[in-house]
């Protein structure tokens, strides 16, 4: 089946991925070890000790939602309002191209239920096994902006 979405990831997306993640400039573990830096940035690349510029820490980002993009428009099959799009996209950064395939929020979407698929991004508040407040905020402004009118 062809794609029925080519969207791109707006400013305001951009900006919503750049808020949750925040920025360091010296790599961290995330809250289950991960190392991490930049914007949420992690692989083999990220090491004990590595530190980037903004600049860097930016282009790296643009990179890594490259995939995320990617994957929305290739796993969703109904079209996509511009808000929609970025709420799923940020979604797909932070907890993945698999976990949004295999999930429930994709299947709601996909079977015409956007109301339902809404509330599934609240499902998606534990790392680790552990209730996260900052997860909770994250998926409440992703579910917010996927149900905002507009664009």
């Amino acid at each position: 089946m062809a794609n029925v979405n080519n969207l791109s990831y707006s400013d305001q997306g951009l900006a919503l991925t750049e808020q949750f993640e925040g920025l360091r400039l010296t790599a961290y573990q995330d809250s289950v070890g991960v190392w991490t830096i930049g914007y949420g940035h992690t692989g083999l690349d990220v090491q004990p000790g590595l530190t980037i510029t903004q600049e860097q820490a930016g282009a790296l980002l643009l990179q890594d939602v490259a995939g995320a993009v990617a994957a929305v428009n290739r796993l969703v099959t109904v079209p996509l309002t511009q808000n929609q799009f970025d709420a799923l996209v940020d979604f797909t950064f932070n907890e993945g191209q698999g976990n949004l395939a295999s999930s429930t929020l994709l299947r709601e979407l996909n079977a015409g239920n956007t109301a339902g698929a809404a509330v599934q991004f609240l499902v998606w508040v534990y790392a680790g096994g552990v209730k996260l407040p900052g997860l909770v905020t994250r998926r409440q402004a992703e579910a917010d902006l996927f149900q905002a009118t507009g664009s």
